[in-house]
């Protein structure tokens, strides 16, 4: 477990941040996963409404310094000025302000003692790691329709790319089982969705007030909703149904029919998402058009 923020006040990292967060927190999570909706929720119920995001850092560097987005109470500011003076972006703010540093695509399953997921950075310094994930078909689902929006990627590369990353949410799942005695805090984005009791439960486990309890607005990181680029409001988003409104996409089938015989994925889908399980030995992918 990481050790707690008390008593280290005076570490070199906060004097580069620029203030002394009250808490720090890493989240990891796979895209497609609702990861900046999720972000926005922890910044809306920062302690004293007070907070810095770091979106989207390079793995193995310290986030401090390879940040792809920076925010400072929800408002974006320019990155290139932000890396070379992070003091001057939070200078608005006091001590005790949330710190959120987010990396996406990557867990700390990823890692190991040798090649930090921070680089330098002093790990200790935060609370703790949270594990963003979202139910495996309407995962795959919505990533494959993203990719399908890139006219640069063909059927191979977009299986190619699903295949190695369907890899690293298998160990994602993994780590998710054993919170929280690894000391991460799980999110499945599927019941944060949906359950208002299941988001107070878990902003009480990252020691966050109750401020603001709601989805909060459509995010625009990623280019927004894979399925629904205009929607205005959470409440018109369909994240349950992805699985189905592409259950005869070829692409879709044929990432299923490879990764339903892939013992280790599916037994972490089956512990976590049993219905999941259970669509894809009913048959979902018994007859997969490629053509």
């Amino acid at each position: 477990m990481m050790a707690p923020l008390h008593g280290i006040q005076d570490a070199p990292e906060w004097a580069r941040l620029g203030i002394v967060p009250g808490v720090a927190l890493r989240a990891f999570g796979m895209r497609r996963s609702g990861n900046h909706a999720i972000a926005d929720w922890i910044m809306r119920n920062a302690p004293a409404g007070h907070s810095v995001f770091l979106n989207n850092c390079k793995p193995g560097k310290s986030p401090l310094d390879s940040f792809a987005s920076i925010e400072v109470n929800g408002e974006k500011q320019a990155v290139r000025r932000a890396r070379g003076n992070l003091a001057g972006e939070t200078a608005r703010l006091d001590d005790g302000a949330l710190l959120l540093v987010s990396y996406e695509d990557f867990s700390p399953a990823d890692f190991g003692v040798k090649r930090q997921v921070s680089g330098d950075f002093n790990t200790g310094l935060f609370a703790c790691d949270v594990l963003i994930y979202r139910s495996f078909l309407n995962w795959a689902a919505s990533l494959i329709k993203k990719l399908q929006s890139n006219p640069g990627y063909g059927p191979m590369r977009r299986v190619a790319i699903m295949l190695n990353t369907a890899d690293r949410y298998a160990r994602m799942l993994e780590l998710v089982g054993k919170a929280p005695g690894n000391g991460m805090v799980p999110i499945c984005y599927d019941r944060w969705f949906e359950d208002g009791a299941y988001r107070e439960g878990v902003l009480g486990q990252l020691g966050l007030p109750v401020r603001d309890n709601t989805i909060g607005g459509v995010q625009s990181y990623g280019g927004g909703s894979s399925f629904q680029k205009d929607a205005a409001a959470p409440d018109e988003l369909q994240i349950g149904d992805r699985w189905r409104q592409m259950a005869e996409d070829a692409d879709f089938r044929a990432f299923l029919s490879i990764v339903a015989r892939e013992a280790g994925l599916m037994a972490q889908v089956e512990a976590h998402f049993p219905e999941d399980a259970a669509r894809l030995a009913g048959g979902l992918v018994t007859s997969v058009s490629v053509g």
